[in-house]
């Protein structure tokens, strides 16, 4: 398409006006010296400031984007040549039993391209709409296959996991430690000496994002995971709670050969992929379907805001969470206990009301409706009794005889490890 000549006769004039000529620009294409890199120079600056988890995840898509693409410049890729990585990556990903045919590995190449250009985006190289990265759709996401286990499933697994192994005491820690916190893998390896508190019965949680929570745990939990870290070494205050025989800080290999040998005793555990995250899933669906979904969101540590807005109203605190944990054990807790004593206080508060009424239930009492007037004492206190002192039925717990089994497990052998 020409060119219109008003427009280059405006040019021209505005370099004359300058003290300009055309020969200068070509001389000095950029006064400031600021180009525009290439894939493989960038790479690099974006690692730099990523954090190590982003590295961890997208560290092996960024070596292949800087092999297929590195050596063009930011403004030259395509969106066409990100989608060709995505199948390529996605013809060649390794199989595994519980592979998707390559879909996740396709999803992190998009997701890993958008993050070299959200950074360019933000170094004032490009601007949103010359990213063509945020133009190709990632692959649609199939239906995660995890589920809850029922209690004999995850007794199978408890029994597989305390009678074989070289260091039993260790895994029937972690497995009660996960079944309790629901807590990620990388949550029970930062675990330090300092974030156990065994006078509350709490572990402090440093999860993904760098999220810290107080999570209940059983005093009895509590009293053998301070065992098993004195009799193995741990005595600063930094140093890793969960140790190998030899005193040496665990590492996600103790995972790994776990799993392997539970899966080698029971194959269906092998055949479904059953990993620690599937206890996690127990964990969390159980507490859901017997205390709502507020309680499982702050037992899961989900501190995100995306979600209805009606997440915003439905907080549970560190009580509500001592509560579920009680029930599904089976074991009282110091902080519900706290919480069973302020109740306590404000059920005896409505008693003297109520009384100093004559016995009566005229008037409302602790929130509850009113009631005709004259009623005997006798029957006034039934009711009170029924509606402030006496609870629902009490949920089944999720770990029948887990006290003693855990007893069973850490009791007397720590000294061993």
């Amino acid at each position: 398409m020409p060119a219109d000549p008003s427009r280059i006769l405006t040019a021209r004039q505005m370099l004359a006006h300058l003290g300009l000529t055309p020969a200068d620009l070509v001389a000095h294409p950029d006064s400031s010296g600021r180009t525009m890199p290439t894939v493989a120079e960038y790479v690099p600056r974006v690692a730099a400031a990523a954090s190590p988890g982003t590295r961890r995840t997208y560290g092996t898509y960024w070596n292949r984007m800087t092999a297929e693409l590195g050596h063009l410049r930011l403004d030259e890729v395509t969106a066409s040549d990100i989608e060709a990585l995505m199948r390529q990556v996605t013809a060649t990903a390794r199989t595994r039993r519980m592979g998707r045919q390559g879909r996740h590995a396709g999803e992190h190449v998009i997701a890993a391209a958008r993050a070299v250009y959200r950074r360019a985006i933000a170094d004032g190289y490009l601007t949103a709409a010359d990213s063509p990265a945020h133009r190709v759709a990632k692959p649609r996401r199939l239906p995660n296959p995890r589920r809850a286990l029922t209690p004999g499933e995850l007794q199978d697994i408890s029994l597989v996991a305390r009678t074989s192994g070289s260091d039993v005491i260790l895994d029937a820690l972690l497995l009660r430690l996960h079944t309790e916190t629901a807590c990620r893998r990388g949550g029970a390896l930062a675990l330090r000496l300092v974030d156990l508190d065994t006078r509350h019965a709490l572990v402090r949680l440093t999860e993904k994002g760098g999220t810290l929570r107080w999570q209940p745990i059983t005093p009895i939990l509590a009293e053998r995971l301070q065992e098993h870290a004195q009799a193995r070494g741990a005595v600063l205050p930094t140093d890793r709670l969960l140790r190998y025989r030899n005193g040496q800080p665990i590492s996600s290999r103790r995972y790994d050969h776990l799993w392997r040998r539970i899966g080698e005793c029971l194959p269906w555990v092998a055949a479904q992929g059953i990993s620690t995250h599937w206890l996690r899933h127990t964990t969390l669906t159980w507490v859901e379907r017997h205390f709502g979904y507020g309680v499982a969101r702050a037992y899961a540590g989900h501190t995100d805001r995306r979600g209805p807005a009606t997440t915003t109203y439905i907080k549970a605190d560190l009580h509500a969470v001592a509560t579920a944990l009680a029930a599904m054990t089976g074991e009282p807790h110091p902080t519900r206990r706290c919480a069973t004593a302020l109740k306590g206080a404000a059920v005896a508060a409505g008693l003297r009301t109520f009384w100093a009424r004559g016995g009566t239930t005229t008037g409302r009492i602790c929130g509850q409706r009113e009631r005709p007037a004259g009623s005997p004492h006798s029957a006034g206190r039934r009711w009170l009794h029924s509606k402030l002192l006496c609870g629902g039925p009490r949920p089944g717990h999720l770990l029948p005889g887990y006290s003693e089994e855990l007893r069973h497990q850490a009791g007397g052998c720590v000294s061993r490890g």
